[in-house]
């Protein structure tokens, strides 16, 4: 049997790559608006984060996602996405 290739991205924190399936997706739809992508299949621009706050501090301050969709991220979205993560950190 062949072995299924596993997808990899890039993540905008560490800039590392890893299985797709251990990422946090953001997403920028056509509409312009931003937000946490859970299923992973929503239409429009996607960026990685690692599922860790060290990861999600440095592309913060980096600016990093506002970088990958080339426009300024509104302080709700890093909220979101950290509500995000703490609630898959305490599982």
């Amino acid at each position: 049997m062949k072995t299924r290739k596993v997808p990899m991205r890039r993540c905008v924190g560490c800039r590392e790559m890893k299985e797709k399936r251990q990422l946090m997706r953001v997403v920028r739809n056509n509409e312009g608006q931003i937000f946490v992508d859970p299923t992973g299949k929503k239409n429009g621009r996607g960026a990685y984060i690692c599922r860790n706050m060290d990861c999600f501090a440095k592309a913060r301050k980096a600016k990093s996602l506002s970088h990958e969709f080339s426009c300024e991220i509104p302080e709700e979205v890093y909220d979101e996405i950290m509500k995000q993560l703490e609630g898959y950190v305490e599982k």
